[in-house]
């Protein structure tokens, strides 16, 4: 207890002890509100008449009288204190009100203020475009006005004209008579008459002087001055839309390969849409003066085609190969169509009808069809089929651009650049990942293979009539191509991803990468740019089937199956070595140098083979649908792009099978490790009790795990054929691994037990592979696990019954002498005579080595082995193509460290169909 704290006292009842009058009047608030309030006068006050009575008072002090009037103060006090602090509150809550009341009151306001400021804007915007309509209506009223003064004007001309071709001048006499004003107006009419007279006599005069040049110099020179002289070519308006470009969003999407390309150039239709229009009052003229309208039209669409249309269509390749090279073939495809249709509309022109009639004509006069054809033979001469001219014409522009291989290897140059550019953050992860693998062979190989992909790809034959309509088919292929049906069909995750380059120069490319990257300078990339994905593929057949469209437009018929089968060589070269077999090789050479006491990462393994197969199935339906109809006129070309096709394909196959081959080999590895973990104790134990605790080894725990491991990510990224005889090799070898394995340990009556447990969770594991020729195997080895649990006196029986009774007993002694009660049990009358199987000196052994050699072939017939073969059989051809394309089927020797050898089916799993 401490001596410091307050003693409690009893408070003083205020009936008892009544506060004196004078401290009342001192406990007012009256007295606390003074500003010149000072407690220790307070205290001296309340204090006073107490001290006097106390010095009164004899005897000693007393404390009471001070205690009662201090407590009764102290409570008046504290309601006072009360009192105050409720009135404070209630202030505080009337002023918190008027606060929300006048803030409420104030935004009221302000919305008030913003409505009325927003009606006073709205009003100005109404008075704004009233007046910008009444601005407008009067443009248009005054328009309206100087076109109805022009067409009183005409009307007058030709009511006056009317009137002089009938020799009556009546009304303009009558207006001449009307004064200054009148006679003023007769001289304006006067003039435009004349005007007139000299426009309409045009025609008869140039008639009449091409006439008469026909039948002195042919009529050359008055075709060549008509020509020359039309307002078509030497306007100013015209000589500068030929010497200018205008800036549009055409250039802004012409090197976007990714961008919608438009139909058409908005300056060249222009172009063109005026000499449609001028091609068609020319036909008139020339048809009503010259005697030989075709000759004429002839040399002055010539004309049009050399002057007008090449210097424009010149003026946008040079602009557009400024660019790039896609914007260059993308424009000369937009101009090569918009040519096109111009030459179609311009057939109707077709002058040599007229010229035929004009001829009948002249024989019905008496004039002499030799005299006509005479006539034209020392002048301009005979013209040229219409059609023949225009498609000459128009041939002429493009020659330049696609003779020889000029247009060829600019596709496939453009082709490269693309490529090259998209899969340069790819190429770059790859290199890096396998810098310390490979030292520099593969990267010579790749080279090699990149510089050689453009010069060997100019071998095809004949035209495909029916080009065009076989690649509209393409259209919108590649996104129906997606992960319907398959398993786990979720693309994968994409990055911006890199390339191997694949026209000219793309050997000293790649070695460049490689050598950049080694050094340290390149840019920064990590492993996601390196992640195989079918939206690349797509995107890059995308590309190439633009290539193709182009190619069809812009190649002879002739030259289209070569041209095709070389575009298609150069995305096999980007696609297939630079991306596909770039990723697949990375992948084995990163199982090959895994550290292989870490567990192996078979998903990422398995997704990158159902990527490629993704990507080739996607190849095999685009060539099919957009690239093989193309060369169907022609059965060389076919045959050619049928068989590079397959050879492509089969190479990745090829590839694939051996990643296969090798995550087996690594999975098997890793079983291998996990039984050689298995201990001589385990099926022995010593202590009963935590035997008996334990649900499973360690090793058949972890060869579970992996199994199931393997079991989802097969499910996961394979289907069909593929997916049963990956997993039927995996557990084919895993059972001939368990086999040699129990062979080393012995079991005693409790191991047995856990034995019998092991086996149980292997083969529960491995019947969710859902393969029954697996079921079998390990149903058999399951029941082989039990020889170690049942009693010597019925062992006979167990062993001559399901699935053991079907082969030689003898071959169940490796493991029978594995029973902790071997030598306890005479085994003579079991399994007949015991011979020295380790002397294969004796005769005894020999006998013995063929008796075991027909009862594993026994055992192979009885345990459904039989069918398993028949299984392995379909998957022969597989083995023998991986054989033929990658060399012999790799061996799963990984499972000699465990001192077995995988009995699966050996290499060649893969097929992603037929071309």
């Amino acid at each position: 207890m401490s001596f410091d704290a307050p003693i409690p006292r009893p408070r003083a009842n205020k009936d008892l002890y009544p506060v004196d009058p004078a401290i009342q009047d001192l406990l007012k608030i009256s007295t606390f509100s003074s500003d010149k309030f000072d407690i220790k006068d307070f205290i001296a006050s309340m204090s006073e008449k107490l001290i006097a009575q106390s010095k009164a008072e004899p005897g000693p002090f007393d404390p009471k009288p001070f205690i009662r009037t201090f407590e009764s103060a102290v409570d008046v006090l504290i309601d006072l204190r009360k009192d105050v602090q409720k009135k404070t509150e209630r202030e505080e809550q009337s002023c918190k009100t008027a606060e929300k009341e006048y803030s409420k009151k104030l935004s009221e306001l302000n919305k008030g203020f913003e409505s009325v400021g927003k009606s006073f804007n709205g009003m100005e915007s109404k008075i704004t475009e009233v007046g910008r309509t009444a601005v407008r209506i009067g443009e248009q009223l005054e328009s309206i006005h100087i076109a109805r003064q022009r067409a009183q004007a005409a009307h007058d001309i030709v009511s006056y004209w009317n009137q002089f071709s009938r020799g009556d001048t009546t009304k303009i006499e009558a207006l001449r008579k009307e004064g200054r004003e009148g006679r003023q107006q007769v001289a304006v009419l006067l003039r435009r008459l004349t005007a007139v007279s000299k426009e309409l006599d045009v025609k008869n005069a140039t008639r009449h002087c091409a006439q008469t040049l026909l039948e002195f110099n042919g009529g050359a020179s008055c075709v060549q001055i008509y020509v020359n002289q039309h307002d078509f070519f030497i306007s100013k308006s015209r000589v500068n839309e030929t010497t200018s470009i205008e800036e549009t969003h055409l250039w802004e999407i012409l090197p976007d390969p990714d961008a919608s390309l438009p139909k058409k150039d908005l300056g060249l239709a222009a172009l063109l849409e005026d000499i449609r229009t001028t091609v068609g009052q020319e036909a008139q003229i020339i048809q009503a003066v010259f005697p030989n309208p075709p000759v004429v039209m002839q040399v002055f669409l010539q004309r049009v085609f050399e002057q007008s249309i090449r210097s424009h269509i010149e003026m946008l390749l040079d602009k557009a190969s400024a660019i790039s090279t896609l914007a260059f073939l993308r424009l000369l495809q937009l101009a090569h169509v918009q040519t096109s249709a111009l030459v179609e509309d311009l057939r109707p022109y077709d002058l040599s009808a007229v010229m035929s009639a004009s001829s009948s004509r002249a024989a019905v006069e008496g004039s002499s069809l030799d005299a006509l054809e005479t006539r034209d033979a020392r002048g301009m001469g005979v013209a040229l089929p219409f059609g023949t001219m225009l498609e000459g014409a128009m041939e002429e522009l493009f020659v330049h651009y696609i003779e020889g291989t000029k247009y060829l290897e600019k596709e496939s140059k453009s082709l490269g650049e693309l490529y090259s550019e998209y899969l340069m953050r790819f190429t770059k992860v790859h290199l890096m990942m396998r810098t310390k693998a490979s030292s520099g062979g593969f990267l010579d190989r790749i080279a090699n293979q990149l510089s050689s992909g453009t010069g060997t790809s100019l071998s095809a034959a004949a035209a495909s009539s029916s080009a065009s309509s076989a690649f509209a088919k393409l259209s919108g292929m590649a996104s129906s191509m997606k992960l319907s049906g398959y398993p786990g069909s979720t693309a994968s995750p994409t990055s911006p991803v890199p390339p191997v380059p694949t026209n000219s120069g793309a050997a000293e490319t790649a070695r460049t990468s490689a050598s950049a990257t080694a050094g340290g300078q390149s840019e920064s990339v990590n492993e996601a740019d390196g992640v195989l994905n079918l939206e690349t593929a797509e995107k890059m057949l995308k590309w190439h089937a633009e290539a193709i469209g182009r190619c069809v437009e812009m190649s002879p018929s002739a030259e289209l199956p070569k041209n095709v089968l070389t575009l298609t060589k150069v995305l096999a070269e980007s696609l297939g070595v630079g991306y596909v077999e770039m990723a697949l090789e990375t992948a084995q050479v990163r199982l090959d140098t895994r550290d292989t006491k870490i567990e192996p990462d078979i998903s990422s393994s398995l997704a990158v083979i159902r990527v490629v197969d993704l990507i080739c199935q996607l190849w095999q339906q685009y060539s099919s649908i957009a690239l093989i109809p193309l060369t169907s006129s022609s059965v060389t070309g076919r045959r050619e792009i049928m068989i590079f096709n397959s050879q492509t394909v089969s190479r990745i196959e090829g590839l694939a099978n051996a990643l296969e081959q090798k995550v087996i080999d690594s999975i098997v590895t890793w079983l291998s490790g996990q039984l050689q973990k298995q201990k001589k104790t385990d099926f022995k134990p010593r202590n009963d009790d935590l035997s008996f605790a334990r649900v499973n080894t360690d090793p058949c725990t972890g060869c579970c795990e992996i199994l199931e491991k393997v079991r989802d990510a097969a499910k996961e990224n394979l289907s069909g054929q593929n997916l049963e005889s990956f997993l039927t090799e995996i557990g084919v070898t895993f059972h001939s691994m368990l086999l040699e394995h129990f062979k080393k340990f012995p079991v005693s009556a409790t191991g047995g037990l856990m034995l019998a447990k092991d086996l149980k969770s292997y083969q529960d594991t491995v019947a969710t592979f859902g393969i029954p020729a697996l079921d079998e195997r390990f149903e058999f080895i399951r029941q082989l696990g039990n020889v170690f649990l049942v009693r010597p006196e019925i062992l006979k029986t167990y062993i001559t019954e399901d699935h053991l009774g079907r082969i030689d007993s003898r071959l169940l002694r490796p493991y029978l002498m594995q029973r902790v009660d071997w030598g306890q049990i005479t085994f003579d009358t079991l399994l007949g005579p015991v011979d020295d199987l380790n002397e294969p000196d004796t005769p005894t052994a020999t006998s013995m080595a063929k008796v075991g050699t027909e009862a594993v072939k026994g055992l192979r017939e009885r345990l459904g082995m039989g069918r398993l073969s028949v299984m392995m059989k379909e998957l022969e051809g597989l083995r023998a193509y991986a054989g033929t394309t990658t060399g012999p089927a790799a061996t799963s020797g990984t499972g000699a460290a465990a001192g077995t050898q995988s009995t699966g089916t050996g290499g060649g799993y893969f097929s992603f169909g037929s071309t």
